[in-house]
């Protein structure tokens, strides 16, 4: 079965930075785009970050553009969401995807707080 784990959430003060991870297994991992998005409180959920399944192509939301890099390791299964200069408008619970758009799984979520 597909399976999504993220990781690497946490609190960070603005400006930091952190990286999550997301390993996949149940499927052909090379096969696949991945992408990122992310659910604040109250917020619907947005998309945040793709990458096609070699790795070359990537897109990303507009707020993020300039801080974030999604990348992958297809040997490890998995992608990667490099998150810097945070800002407290990105503190919510940021989950994997399968594929885009629309993604067809998703992972449990990872939750990142950014705040003084």
């Amino acid at each position: 079965q597909v399976q999504l784990v993220e990781s690497g959430g946490g609190l960070v003060q603005p400006g930091g930075s952190l990286r999550l991870s997301c390993v996949a297994s149940g499927f052909t991992f090379s096969s696949a785009a991945m992408s990122w998005y992310r659910q604040a409180p109250g917020k619907e959920r947005e998309f945040v970050a793709v990458i096609s399944s070699i790795g070359i192509g990537t897109n990303y939301a507009d707020s993020v553009k300039g801080r974030f890099t999604i990348s992958r390791d297809n040997a490890k299964n998995t992608v990667y969401l490099q998150m810097n200069s945070l800002k407290p408008e990105d503190t919510a619970v940021y989950y994997c995807a399968r594929r885009w758009p629309p993604p067809d799984y998703w992972g449990q979520g990872t939750q990142v707080t950014v705040s003084s």
